[in-house]
């Protein structure tokens, strides 16, 4: 009976035992599933289906790819909501980051009367201390405001010449904004004269590195014109301004109106600036310009509030007096009027002809000056001859005056301001007589005609009568006369043609002839725009290919050495020889060795880089209005050849 009482309590027990176990392993199975749906459910709701989950008893591992950082980080929290942080097994994996692209440095300096401030983002290798100790050194006690930023980065292939010319810039511009890229650089800058902008803006080009875009854009404060000067002319096809001064861009579309119904043919510019006698200067010159268009051609000059119209000397006299008086009534009362209705001029040129007394200067393309004709006496020669080499140099020159006591009132004056006349032109020619002055020839500045009818006018009255006949080109302009690569391998090319570079036989030597070529080139590359050139020496197959070798290059280093000693910037130039590896003609005959024989001057051209501008760049774009950008390139190194050859190998 014992015994079977206690069976019964062990199998009661076994049978709750089992029960309990039965029920806890299908609570189990059913907080898996509830948990796997919810958190499921909840990951796809938020836009991470990327998301895998994994349930073991209260246990949840998720698992899977994150686009990145932040996103793994949402769908954790999103699990987080729904279980316990303890219950989440975090087996997230983030996709591999793509690489960093480097940041555009770029650095924008601002310097002005109150201190330099740079802004930008350099290379962690620039050692910002040495550009702020090298900015500081411009000016003693000068403030610099360093709000420079640096990153990890290497500095681009260009980033230190572009710095180093930037910095450079900057030392000899107090009112400056300069931009640097590493291929770029903007210089904004306030000038004190139109002259030293144009100083300015050659000695930057000259100095651009190669490859290297430069902006400029310097501005100079309006001038004071002293005396207010326009002069306008009408001689037969000829309708142009020798000069041309105005107060207002409203006064200057008046005076441009009237020159065009004229029939202007020439250029519209007028300088805008200060120093206008009445705020009528438009009206009043548009009244003159239409009296000389009624009187069939002369001139008119306005020099201050005078003014001169000198008629042809074919215009009729009752034309004349008809024209005068209605221009007289016209003209507002500051102003007064000279009339002139001159006898035919007639120039002799040489101050030694049998006509009216002259006195003659001539400058010629190389720079010398002769002065000849009539001075009053040995006084005023002296100051003719001194004055003379004052301007032009010592040794430039030859003085063949002579002396006449009978010469009208005031020479020694007219012959002093043709003299100054002449320092205006690359070269040409003045003739100063008693009732005219004449002034012909070419300038490199586009200006000269302004200058030299302000000077005239100023130095002999504004009541006298002169000729302006002078031709601007640009190759004598110090700006705009710098070839472009293209323009000098053109010019090189048209030298070869005529002459070769030659050596004496089986040597490196330059003969008399070679020297000669070599003196016209360098004259060239002195002008040339940071011109890239490879100097090529090649010869024919006659003898040892090494010997061959050696001499193309003796003969290439030779040429680079001759323009050397001629002072040209070699910083664009390599020698290199090819021996008899590059021929271009048949070497099986004498015609072909010599052709083979030969130096090449390769203008390589740099590849263009496309690239976006920086935010900094962008900022000094609405502040400058581009100019000359750098060289035309294409996609591809471009190459341009002059070709000469040698007598023989």
């Amino acid at each position: 009976m014992r015994i079977s009482s206690i069976v019964t309590i062990l199998v009661m027990l076994l049978l709750a035992a089992g029960a309990s176990t039965l029920g806890a392993m299908r609570a189990a199975d059913f907080v898996e599933k509830r948990s796997l749906v919810d958190v499921s459910d909840a990951l796809v709701a938020n836009d991470h289906a990327w998301t895998s989950v994994h349930v073991d008893g209260l246990r949840v591992e998720l698992t899977g790819k994150a686009p990145d950082e932040a996103t793994r980080f949402r769908a954790l929290t999103v699990v987080n909501s729904i279980v316990d942080a303890e219950r989440i097994i975090d087996s997230m994996d983030v996709v591999d980051a793509v690489a960093i692209k480097a940041p555009e440095f770029s650095i924008e300096i601002l310097r002005n009367a109150m201190g330099v401030t740079i802004i930008g983002l350099i290379p962690a290798s620039t050692d910002r201390d040495q550009i702020v100790a090298m900015i500081s050194g411009f000016e003693s006690g000068a403030q610099v405001t360093d709000m420079m930023d640096a990153t990890d980065y290497p500095a681009p292939a260009k980033w230190d010449a572009s710095l180093r010319f930037g910095l450079n810039a900057l030392r000899n511009l107090p009112k400056s904004k300069i931009s640097i890229t590493a291929n770029r650089v903007a210089v904004t800058a306030i000038s004190g004269s139109i002259a030293e902008k144009r100083k300015i803006e050659a000695d930057l080009a000259s100095r651009a590195p190669q490859g290297m875009t430069l902006v400029t854009n310097i501005t100079a404060p309006r001038p004071v014109i002293t005396p207010f000067t326009l002069r306008f002319i009408i001689n037969g096809e000829i309708t142009r301004f020798d000069a041309c001064s105005t107060d207002t861009e409203k006064s200057h579309a008046t005076i441009i109106k009237a020159a065009l119904a004229a029939g202007l043919n020439g250029g519209t510019d007028c300088t805008i600036g200060l120093g206008v006698p009445t705020p009528s200067w438009g009206a009043a010159v548009a009244s003159g310009i239409g009296a000389l268009k009624d009187m069939g051609g002369g001139s008119i000059t306005y020099s201050d509030a005078d003014v001169t119209l000198v008629a042809l000397d074919s215009t009729s006299q009752a034309t004349f007096d008809r024209v005068i008086g209605e221009l007289e009534a016209a003209l507002p009362e500051v102003f007064s009027l000279h009339s002139v209705l001159p006898e035919p001029v007639n120039i002799d040129g040489t101050g030694t002809g049998v006509g009216p007394p002259e006195f003659v200067a001539t400058r010629s393309p190389e720079g010398q000056v002769q002065l000849r004709g009539r001075v009053t006496d040995a006084r005023t020669r002296a100051a003719v001859d001194s004055y003379a080499r004052a301007r032009f140099g010592s040794n430039a020159v030859y003085g063949a005056t002579r002396l006449d006591e009978e010469l009208p009132t005031g020479w020694p004056l007219r012959v002093l301001a043709g003299v100054e006349a002449l320092a205006e032109l690359g070269h040409g020619s003045v003739v100063v007589q008693e009732n005219f002055v004449e002034v012909r020839g070419v300038t490199g500045n586009p200006d000269a005609s302004a200058s030299i009818a302000r000077l005239l006018s100023e130095k002999l009255g504004a009541s006298q009568d002169y000729g302006i006949d002078v031709t601007y080109e640009k190759k004598l302009d110090p700006v705009a006369g710098l070839l472009k690569p293209a323009e000098c391998v053109d010019e090189i090319n048209t030298v070869l043609l005529d002459r070769k570079i030659s050596f004496d036989p089986g040597s490196a030597e330059l003969d008399t002839g070679g020297r000669a070529v070599v003196d016209r080139l360098a004259e060239i590359l002195k002008g040339c725009n940071k011109a890239k050139i490879e100097i090529a020496g090649h010869t024919d197959s006659q003898g040892r290919e090494s010997m061959n070798l050696n001499l193309s290059q003796s003969r290439a280093n030779a040429v680079l050495q001759g323009l050397i000693e001629r002072r040209v910037l070699t910083t664009g130039l390599a020698a290199k020889g090819y021996g008899e590896a590059t021929p271009i003609a048949d070497n099986d005959s004498e015609e072909g060795r010599e052709a083979n024989r030969r130096i090449e001057f390769t203008l390589i051209v740099p590849e263009k880089v496309e690239e976006e501008d920086s935010a900094l760049e962008q900022m000094a774009e609405e502040a400058v209005v581009p100019g000359a950008s750098g060289d035309e390139t294409g996609a591809e190194a471009d190459t341009e050849t002059g070709e000469t050859t040698d007598e023989q190998n």
